[in-house]
């Protein structure tokens, strides 16, 4: 008897287009993942309509919405939690996770960065690269720990510096290596499992 796919929740901030690539992905029952629902913290964006277009149930939480930081992320991890989920992917989701959420999901909650973890963490990892001078840089897909971008890294894929490159061009590139990394590695995970050990993640448990 074949297993069931693994339960994927996705957390979005904007217009989705990881989101896009794994919905799409998942549409092969051979994939081995499932979108259950996707969840973000602002209303009305166009990831969360993609996942309606898509049929998947979807919910928003704004921090502002609630007392305290600490409070919202009780709130996400006990509304994460109704859907059951085998992994959560934050998909471009621009809130940092807290102690609650990660004491739900902590070692099965995983994220992308725009750089080679653990150089150039933060928001501006291609501009950061791109002013030190490196040749080749990438994106990393890492398990989400209570820093930021310094969990355990699951994959990463490098994508060469060009001498003409803006920061928007060398960004563009990496999105794009960034989203097929994302897709093949979430795959794996969900059909081969994968464990985490420390520093250490290996695929097919």
């Amino acid at each position: 008897m074949s297993q069931p796919p693994t339960r994927l929740v996705v957390l979005v901030s904007g217009a989705g287009s990881n989101l896009q690539a794994l919905i799409d992905a998942a549409a092969d029952p051979g994939y081995g993942a499932q979108v259950v629902a996707v969840g973000a913290d602002r209303d009305g964006i166009e990831g969360l309509a993609r996942a309606e277009r898509a049929g998947i149930e979807t919910f928003a939480l704004r921090v502002s919405d609630h007392e305290s930081r600490a409070e919202w992320d009780a709130a996400l991890a006990e509304r994460v939690a109704s859907y059951r989920p085998d992994l959560v992917v934050l998909a471009g989701f621009m809130k940092l996770v807290g102690d609650d959420f990660l004491a739900a999901f902590g070692g099965r909650t995983v994220n992308t960065h725009p750089a080679l973890s653990p150089s150039f963490p933060g928001m501006h990892g291609p501009r950061d690269a791109l002013a030190y001078g490196v040749k080749v840089t990438g994106a990393t897909l890492f398990v989400v720990d209570a820093g930021v971008d310094t969990g355990a890294i699951v994959a990463q894929t490098v994508v060469p510096v060009e001498d003409a490159d803006t920061v928007e061009t060398l960004h563009e590139r990496i999105k794009v290596a960034e989203r097929a990394m994302l897709v093949d590695t979430v795959g794996r995970m969900a059909r081969e499992g994968f464990v985490v050990d420390e520093r250490r993640v290996r695929l097919g448990g």
